[in-house]
C-alpha cells in the first residue's frame, strides 16, 4: 500500500484499488487528493502487474466535487480573483483527463453522493457501478460554476444530449437506478455489496489480455466519433498488428489445449 493522505491506494492481486479518503469533505477534490491522484495514475500505468483499477469513495460519498470552500477559506483564492481558482480548477481537469486515457480498464464504484467534479471523475472510468443508495447529479448550475472536465462535453456522449441538458440546467442528483437505462451506469448492486461484486468484476476482467484490453479501450475512444467505415478501417488496422501479439498465440492455445491461458501483455 502506498503511503498517501487523502488517498488510499490498495492493489488486491491484478487490482489496484483507490479510495478517495476525505469523507468529513465527502472527498472533494483538494490540491491535496488531485496531486495523490494523479502520481497514483503515473504508478498504475508504470506497474505491469496492476491490470484493472477501481476508483471508489470512503464514508457516505463518492466525491462531491471540487473543494471550492477549501480553496476559497485557505486564501489561495479569493471570489472574483479568477487566475488560483482557473489553476486549481486546471489541475483537477488535468488529473482527470489522466485517468481516462489510462491504457487499463478502469471501474467506478460510486458508493454514495456524486456530483459536479466527481461525475466527470466517475465519467472518466470506463465502467459505473453503482450502489442502490447512491444519488448522481451534474450540480454545476447550483453554484455558478461551469464544467471543465466533461460535464458538458462528456455526459452528452454518455446519455444523449436531452437528459444531459435536465441534469446540467436543474443540478437535481437523482437515484443511480434510473441512470442504467440511460447507459451511464452499468450496474446497481446492494449497498452491502458494491465492493464485492466491483471485486467480482474486476477478477474477470484483470484474467483477460492486458494487451487486447488495452487496444480495445484505444480503439473504442479513437473510433467513437468517426464515421462507422473509418472505425472498421481503425479495427481492421490494429487487428493486422495484434495478430502477431504473444497473447492471441497464447489465447488460440489455450482454447485448444482446454486450459487457462498465461496472457503476457505482448
Amino acid at each position: 500500500m502506498h503511503s498517501y493522505t487523502a488517498l488510499r491506494y490498495e492493489k488486491r492481486a491484478q487490482t489496484a484499488w483507490l479510495t478517495l479518503n476525505r469523507p468529513d469533505a465527502m472527498n472533494a477534490l483538494s490540491d491535496a487528493l488531485c496531486d495523490e491522484l494523479a502520481d497514483a495514475i503515473g504508478r498504475i500505468e508504470d506497474d505491469r502487474d496492476v491490470r484493472v483499477v477501481v476508483l471508489t469513495g470512503a464514508g457516505r460519498a463518492f466525491c462531491a466535487g471540487a473543494d471550492l470552500k477549501g480553496v476559497f477559506e485557505g486564501g489561495t483564492a479569493a471570489p472574483g480573483d479568477e487566475d488560483p481558482l482557473n489553476a486549481f480548477l486546471d489541475r483537477i481537469a488535468g488529473m482527470i483527463d489522466r485517468l481516462r486515457v489510462l491504457p487499463k480498464p478502469t471501474i467506478a464504484a460510486l458508493n454514495g453522493l456524486t456530483m459536479a467534479g466527481g461525475l466527470e471523475l466517475a465519467m472518466a472510468c470506463d465502467l459505473i457501478v453503482a450502489a442502490e443508495g447512491a444519488r448522481i447529479g451534474d450540480a454545476h448550475a447550483n453554484f455558478g460554476v461551469f464544467p471543465g472536465a466533461g460535464g458538458a462535453a462528456v455526459l452528452p456522449r454518455r446519455i444523449g444530449p436531452t437528459a444531459a441538458k435536465y441534469l446540467l440546467f436543474t443540478g437535481d442528483t437523482l437515484p443511480a437506478a434510473e441512470l442504467v437505462p440511460l447507459g451511464l451506469v452499468n450496474r446497481v448492486v446492494p449497498d452491502a455489496e458494491l465492493a464485492t461484486e466491483v471485486d467480482k468484476l474486476a477478477t474477470r476482467i484483470a484474467s483477460k489480455s492486458p494487451l487486447v484490453l488495452r487496444r480495445m479501450k484505444q480503439a473504442v475512444a479513437d473510433g467513437l466519433d468517426q464515421p462507422q467505415a473509418t472505425a472498421l478501417r481503425l479495427e481492421r488496422l490494429v487487428l493486422d498488428a495484434h495478430r502477431h501479439s504473444h497473447d492471441i498465440r497464447e489465447g488460440l492455445a489455450a482454447f485448444v489445449g482446454k486450459r487457462k491461458p498465461d496472457f503476457k501483455g505482448c
